[in-house]
């Protein structure tokens, strides 16, 4: 797994656990990462493995190694990150964009099940469906290209596994989420966060790729500072009646 840190003179921490896929050299990652740095945070962020076949060893451990010793920090997550980051202790606020606590829409259950129980870690399994309309409208040519195409049998059963053994979600968290969004599974966000914590936006499933994204700046700076309590009111909100 690869980190870096952005903005080390910044005054507070910041871990950002990015989701499958997404890179440090993808320009709508930048742009939240300037976003937040530009906020005052030292932003350490992690690039994920896109292949796994131990899900604890592989993405938990080495991220809560790494923030053993960083206190205080906020903790801010992008869909596979986020099924991270339920697993994470010590963060002030917990913020998830799009968490990934199951599969969306886009996937057959019946065949992930089959998939999960083919004896191999060899990553053959194609990967479709995560084109603009997925994503958002924002995301780059650069970023539809490097997108990896394949997963193992072996991350296909880590990752359902971990799913449905979420450990319960801080009280105080935030989701930012799209209705729209085919990644990751919307009844999985609605079964662990109450709707007064969740934050809908108009997009897919990355907020930072949405046309929206710069309205959504303002409450997700004030959820990572102020946890729940700062979105209330906007969650209660439709997205199309929210001020440009």
């Amino acid at each position: 797994m690869r980190n870096r840190v952005f903005n080390d003179e910044g005054e507070d921490d910041l871990v950002f656990v990015m989701g499958w896929g997404n890179r440090f050299t993808h320009e709508n990652v930048s742009w939240l990462i300037g976003t937040l740095s530009n906020a005052g945070y030292r932003v350490h962020a992690f690039e994920l493995p896109t292949d796994i076949d131990d899900f604890k060893a592989d993405w938990v451990e080495p991220v809560a190694e790494y923030v053993h010793d960083l206190e205080p920090y906020q903790l801010l997550s992008h869909s596979a990150g986020g099924l991270i980051a339920q697993a994470i202790d010590g963060a002030e606020n917990h913020v998830y964009l799009a968490p990934f606590w199951g599969y969306g829409s886009m996937w057959y259950d019946e065949a992930l099940d089959l998939a999960a129980a083919i004896p191999s870690d060899f990553p053959f399994l194609p990967v479709r469906g995560l084109d603009r309309d997925a994503l958002g409208s924002k995301a780059t040519d650069h970023q539809l290209a490097t997108q990896p195409r394949w997963v193992s049998p072996a991350f296909v059963r880590e990752t359902l596994h971990a799913q449905r053994t979420t450990l319960e979600i801080d009280h105080d968290a935030v989701v930012f989420c799209s209705l729209r969004d085919p990644v990751v599974d919307l009844a999985a966000i609605g079964e662990r966060v109450p709707p007064e914590h969740v934050v809908l936006y108009d997009g897919g499933h990355e907020l930072f790729s949405s046309e929206s994204r710069d309205r959504y700046v303002d409450p997700l700076l004030s959820a990572l500072t102020d946890g729940a309590d700062a979105v209330e009111d906007w969650a209660a909100v439709p997205p199309v009646a929210r001020p440009a």
